[in-house]
């Protein structure tokens, strides 16, 4: 019987090999035999694994979501204690991309999200998944904000969520394809989180050693 790390390392094999077919030749050329091949093992096993190719290609999505946000929270400076402001910001440093894993994500995520609407073995609402828990991530983040009197009381963060996922995934996009660069792309994200804080310093979170 093999052991549970055998299982865990045979898993990342079979989703490294997944994307990296999907990076070099599309993601609609993603079949168990090649994926396989380019595993160097059977493909009865990548089936044994998945099942579908379907179930490979969601799998492999959201291992990079995972991988995306364990990045998202070890660049929040402060951990936990973070301003909502700051979580916020991280998450866009985080989200544009300019690095491999980060393009790969966000390729591969547009390319699943074209295929589904196509491709009738793919589920729904499977490629809608990691966006909806990301906007109440998002959303959590601008009540805490507002609770602690970083962003204004008027905000309606169900609507703020959806208007900052929107700004995350076209910026990201506009990285990507070379239309804008990132320093721009931030400087357009920061500027909406700018937009959503109080106006003054009355209403702004105390100092330290306020009372």
């Amino acid at each position: 019987m093999p052991r549970t790390a055998d299982h865990a390392q045979r898993r990342e094999q079979i989703l490294q090999a997944m994307t990296a077919v999907a990076l070099r030749d599309g993601l609609p050329a993603v079949s168990m035999r090649a994926v396989a091949a380019e595993a160097g093992i059977s493909l009865r096993l990548v089936q044994y694994y998945f099942g579908s190719k379907a179930a490979l290609m969601h799998a492999g999505l959201e291992q990079l979501e995972s991988r995306s946000l364990q990045r998202w929270s070890s660049r929040t400076v402060g951990g936990g204690q973070a301003s909502a402001f700051d979580t916020l910001l991280a998450l866009f440093a985080e989200a544009l991309p300019v690095d491999d894993e980060q393009r790969a994500f966000h390729f591969l995520w547009m390319s699943y999200a074209v295929l589904a609407m196509t491709d009738g073995d793919i589920p729904g609402r499977t490629f809608i998944q990691g966006p909806d828990r990301l906007q109440a991530r998002i959303a959590a983040e601008l009540e805490r904000g507002i609770a602690n009197r970083e962003f204004r009381a008027a905000i309606d963060p169900a609507i703020e969520s959806a208007a900052l996922l929107a700004l995350l995934h076209g910026l990201g996009t506009a990285v990507l394809v070379g239309q804008q660069d990132s320093a721009t792309a931030m400087a357009a994200a920061t500027l909406q989180l700018d937009r959503l804080r109080c106006a003054d310093g009355m209403n702004r979170p105390p100092g330290p050693g306020a009372d």
